[in-house]
């Protein structure tokens, strides 16, 4: 019998108190966990929401140390699961930027993955200003996650966010059992684009999709459109939390992924 896989991704608003969202972050994890979860998912920028972007800064780390790894990995060996990291700031190059790096810790709190965001928002109205590219240094390299449950390969495709906007990006990873995607999309565009670009990924992919993001009124006044979603293959919304701090979770089934990519094998029809 192909096998299925028990996955859950977190919606937080995460504060400018690093700690304080370490703490709400592990208290999900460890609900979702109760609840049956092998994966579970964190949002982008879920350890800290700055008063100003320069704040991440302040907070960045070294690559396989820092309180922030650390407490992750506890979290993940604690509660016996796969925990994909949301994203953390992680030092880059030049002095006063991050990589916003998505990390992959196993049941044993052992990393065993990594992608930095690649796309960096931009956006600009009479009221609101994003420039990541001034506090993030762009990642170029693409990844797949592959977990081995119960002798059963599961390929897993990395992204973040603005990501989304970039179909190339997911055709570039291959075949994968479903991508996954922390985010932190502002009210703005997430209520024109969200469901719309998850769908479109799932359907083009022929894969899940499942989001882990941000969701409500931050205290630095940014409002993010939240809806944690988990897309199946054929683009149905399997589960979706529209705002708040809570979780969904879900199932993944390879009976599903079989079923949609026989009865219309898109993926094998490609010419370009």
């Amino acid at each position: 019998m192909p096998s299925q896989f028990n996955i859950a991704s977190i919606q937080m608003i995460s504060t400018p108190v690093l700690q304080e969202n370490l703490d709400t972050a592990n208290r999900l994890i460890g609900q979702a966990a109760k609840a049956g979860a092998q994966l579970v998912v964190l949002p982008e920028y879920f350890c800290l929401m700055g008063l100003k972007d320069t704040d991440k800064v302040l907070a960045r780390e070294t690559l396989g140390s820092g309180p922030i790894q650390e407490q992750l990995a506890t979290m993940a060996k604690a509660k016996g699961i796969y925990l994909v990291a949301g994203t953390i700031p992680l030092e880059a190059q030049a002095a006063n930027k991050v990589l916003n790096t998505t990390l992959v810790f196993d049941p044993q709190g052992q990393r065993i993955g990594r992608y930095d965001k690649i796309h960096l928002f931009g956006f600009q109205t009479a009221s609101e200003r994003y420039e990541e590219s001034e506090t993030i240094e762009a990642g170029n390299t693409p990844s797949v996650l592959s977990i081995n449950i119960n002798n059963e390969q599961w390929r897993f495709g990395l992204s973040i966010c603005y990501d989304l906007r970039f179909p190339e990006l997911y055709r570039s990873l291959g075949e994968v059992d479903c991508h996954i995607i922390p985010a932190a999309f502002t009210y703005t565009t997430g209520k024109d684009h969200w469901e719309i670009l998850l769908r479109a990924r799932a359907i083009e992919n022929q894969c899940y999709v499942l989001s882990s993001a941000q969701g409500g009124k931050h205290i630095n006044q940014r409002r993010t459109w939240g809806n944690s979603m988990l897309v199946d293959p054929w683009g149905a919304v399997l589960a979706n939390l529209p705002e708040g701090e809570g979780f969904i979770s879900g199932v993944l089934s390879k009976d599903k992924l079989n079923e949609v990519r026989s009865k219309l094998p898109a993926l094998k029809h490609r010419k370009l």
